[in-house]
């Protein structure tokens, strides 16, 4: 996202440091790619890394995007919303750890419940100290050795312990694939809307919005948040410009998707979208992609 950018350079002893502590940290550090998620910086986005079957649940599937809770019984909270993101097909990690991009390979077994990771490196930068650090995160994960599972209504829950089974980090994975597909607008601001061209649809995969305003053509893209749970924003909110009779609806609509901050099914054909004071500002209904 917008919101979180890494720039800066850390002396090569500090760097020197944090390796000599943690084995699983590699030395060639400076060469490393920072590539990290869309909504840290620019990555090709995976279908296939979006979603959870009930299947993969099951099976202790370990994929996609997780935020960072908590690490060493700390809240992680540093200059950037630390996070990993785990790609199964490449057998890679990648992620920030508060400050620093990191990136490495990953290796578990769903049978023992065994998770290790190595190779790890990161970036160099100057790191404030501001709630968990870089180190402390690094340190976590190279004692990890065990993890677990849990699923708390739409938000999934991994925890990592070590050797002796203590806790030292927890993550969640938010999982918005209820707002993938195409939606009639029928509130907004928790007032009845009867515009039947009022559709949005939401691609989560590609992060990208389009649909009808009841009169213009609209695009705008999907931004997952990872430091709060069920938070997303629209942002780059584009329209066509004809003249339309409703127009009081089209400017409600647009005001509407700016404010929100989060999103929760109500069912498999009903989602309603909240602002940052938790009010309903759009409830949307489940149409066919031909309506």
């Amino acid at each position: 996202m917008n919101r979180r950018h890494i720039l800066r350079a850390v002396p090569a002893l500090a760097l020197a440091l944090l390796m000599s502590s943690c084995g699983i940290f590699s030395k060639n550090t400076a060469k490393i790619d920072p590539v990290m998620p869309q909504d840290r910086e620019n990555i090709e986005k995976k279908k296939d890394l979006k979603t959870y079957t009930p299947e993969e649940i099951k099976k202790g599937v370990v994929k996609g995007d997780w935020a960072i809770e908590t690490v060493l019984g700390k809240k992680a909270v540093g200059e950037k919303a630390p996070f990993i993101k785990f790609v199964p097909s490449e057998k890679r990690v990648y992620g920030n750890n508060g400050c620093n991009v990191l990136n490495g390979t990953y290796a578990y077994n769903p049978n023992d419940s065994t998770i290790s990771f190595d190779n790890v490196a990161v970036t160099m930068m100057m790191c404030a100290k501001e709630g968990i650090t870089d180190y402390e995160i690094n340190t976590a994960l190279g004692s990890t050795k065990y993890y677990t599972w849990r699923v708390e209504g739409t938000d999934y829950y991994l925890t990592f312990y070590d050797e002796t089974h203590k806790e030292v980090m927890t993550l969640m994975h938010q999982n918005f694939e209820f707002l993938n597909g195409t939606w009639r607008v029928t509130k907004i601001n928790d007032k009845a809307v009867n515009v039947e061209d009022m559709k949005m649809v939401i691609d989560v995969d590609e992060g990208k919005l389009h649909g009808n305003t009841g009169c213009n053509i609209m695009n705008g893209q999907l931004e997952i948040d990872m430091e709060q749970p069920n938070s997303i924003s629209f942002s780059a909110i584009a329209t066509t410009r004809m003249m339309c009779p409703d127009a009081e609806y089209e400017t409600a609509f647009i005001v509407a998707l700016e404010e929100v901050t989060a999103a929760r099914p109500v069912s498999f054909s009903e989602v309603v979208l909240y602002d940052s004071q938790q009010k309903p500002v759009l409830t949307l209904v489940r149409t066919s992609d031909k309506d």
